[in-house]
């Protein structure tokens, strides 16, 4: 029975819950107001009748001390019994009316005893047989002569019953009021709550696999500032939410992407290493006088696989950079690295003249000396690819607010508003038309910029017609430590 009862219990919703809950404690409270005020109203009425029985008999003793009776001193259902005292011993008198005493005197006599020899009132509450509660009281009236009276105390119960009566009326009326109007009140202001509960279910209907916006919020106000702060919290949640939807459905679009793209990058070599090994094969036996020609092609396509999947497991790499770093830091001198750089481009691309601008003569910085030289020799030879025939390129090497910058400039004919928040995707190529004999695998600035951010710094890209400007930015630090690292020519 209890184990179904809990079972029932744990089945309601909160506000019948909160409801029952206040509905108990309610009633606690009215049991104990209840009891203290009938308590009290008893205590008060007992003390009245005290005070009546007293009154009454100061009276009547002076009606006995005068008169030697109680001739119209007396109350209607009120007992009285006269005593001589003597040696100790009450003697009762003979009633002036056989209505004045009870059919069983002994409380009366026992009382009158008592009186004698405590020399002062008594009062007692007795049973009197066939009567019911009686409030007894003893006093001396004079020097051996002793007056007991009895009130009924039925006028006292039956008010006390009134009032309880009353009370339990009252107090059941204003329990269930309480719990009914109680329960409607709470489920009112638990309503945000269940609110919250369907949107919450509303959310687990939705397919998150295709889409990375979660199209439900809680927008109801009300239930007070508690259940306003838990609302402002379910929806920062659900944004939070959102924002990792968002960036998981990035990555993984760009995951797949890039699972597209190396396929088809890596597929085209492979299919030339093949053709070009067929055609060693037919040479081989046919033609050896060009073997040497498809062996040099057989090794180039080999080659050009290899750089491929070298930029592909570099990236991977810095992607998981937190577990191993692939750079190798030292302090090196980043104008030195730029002039290398700029002397192997000038050899490469004679083509395109290039100027190195003027700035300091050393530039201290604690870096990976090979990874910044492939950064700009990636950067050089993407100015060179993508640019007409003699077009000029110049670097220039500064240093300000704990930064290193290298911008290196190019006037060629600038790269479409579309395409430059997409340079530095992988694989991504703003001319789609080119030779990847020419044009590359599309990893060039993406390795860059994976360098460049392994580094603590960023790439930024500024273009127009006739300029196009990259901006490689690493902050000055040696050893640890922010260092100017800077010297004049």
């Amino acid at each position: 029975m209890i184990g179904r009862l809990r079972r029932a219990y744990r089945g309601m919703r909160l506000g019948t819950r909160l409801a029952l809950g206040l509905g108990v404690l309610a009633l606690f409270v009215f049991g104990v107001v209840g009891t203290a005020l009938t308590t009290y109203m008893k205590d008060y009425l007992s003390a009245q009748l005290d005070t009546q029985l007293a009154q009454g008999q100061i009276a009547q003793s002076k009606s006995i001390a005068d008169y030697g009776t109680l001739s119209g001193k007396k109350y209607y259902s009120w007992f009285y019994a006269v005593y001589d005292v003597s040696d100790g011993k009450p003697v009762l008198r003979r009633p002036e009316d056989p209505a004045d005493l009870p059919q069983d005197v002994d409380d009366f006599t026992s009382l009158a005893t008592a009186q004698t020899g405590a020399h002062t009132e008594i009062l007692r509450t007795e049973h009197l047989k066939g009567k019911g509660e009686y409030r007894l009281r003893a006093c001396e009236v004079e020097p051996g002569v002793v007056l007991v009276s009895a009130a009924p105390m039925e006028d006292i119960e039956d008010t006390v019953g009134q009032l309880v009566t009353i009370q339990a009326v009252t107090f059941g009326l204003a329990l269930l009021a309480l719990v009914v109007f109680g329960r409607g009140m709470l489920r009112r202001g638990l309503k945000p709550l269940s609110d919250m509960a369907h949107t919450a279910r509303d959310i687990t209907s939705h397919d998150l696999t295709d889409s990375a916006q979660l199209p439900v919020r809680h927008a109801r106000r009300g239930g007070g500032p508690e259940v306003e702060e838990l609302r402002t919290a379910f929806n920062t949640m659900l944004e939070h939410i959102d924002d990792s939807l968002a960036v998981r459905a990035e990555a993984e679009q760009r995951l797949r992407r890039f699972v597209a793209d190396a396929s088809h990058e890596l597929r085209t070599p492979l299919m030339s290493v093949r053709g070009y090994a067929d055609l060693f094969q037919y040479a081989a036996a046919n033609a050896p006088e060009e073997r040497e020609r498809h062996l040099a092609r057989l090794r180039a396509e080999a080659a050009r696989m290899g750089f491929l999947l070298d930029d592909l497991l570099l990236l991977a790499r810095l992607d998981a950079a937190e577990v191993e770093t692939p750079l190798r830091m030292q302090g090196a001198d980043l104008v030195d690295l730029v002039e290398q750089a700029a002397d192997a481009f000038r050899v490469t691309h004679a083509d395109h003249p290039l100027t190195l601008a003027p700035g300091p003569g050393s530039l201290k910085v604690r870096l990976d000396p090979q990874r910044i030289r492939q950064v700009l020799d990636n950067l050089l030879t993407n100015a060179a690819i993508h640019t007409p025939t003699g077009t000029p390129v110049s670097v220039a090497v500064t240093a300000a607010e704990g930064a290193a910058v290298v911008r290196i400039t190019d006037a060629g004919p600038g790269i479409p508003p579309a395409d430059r928040i997409r340079v530095f995707d992988r694989f991504y190529r703003v001319d789609k038309a080119r030779s990847r004999d020419r044009g590359g695998s599309g990893l060039g600035l993406a390795v860059a910029q994976s360098l460049v951010q392994a580094h603590g710094g960023h790439i930024e890209l500024s273009s127009r017609p006739g300029e196009t400007v990259f901006t490689v930015t690493v902050p000055l630090v040696v050893d640890g430590r922010p260092e100017a690292g800077l010297t004049d020519p």
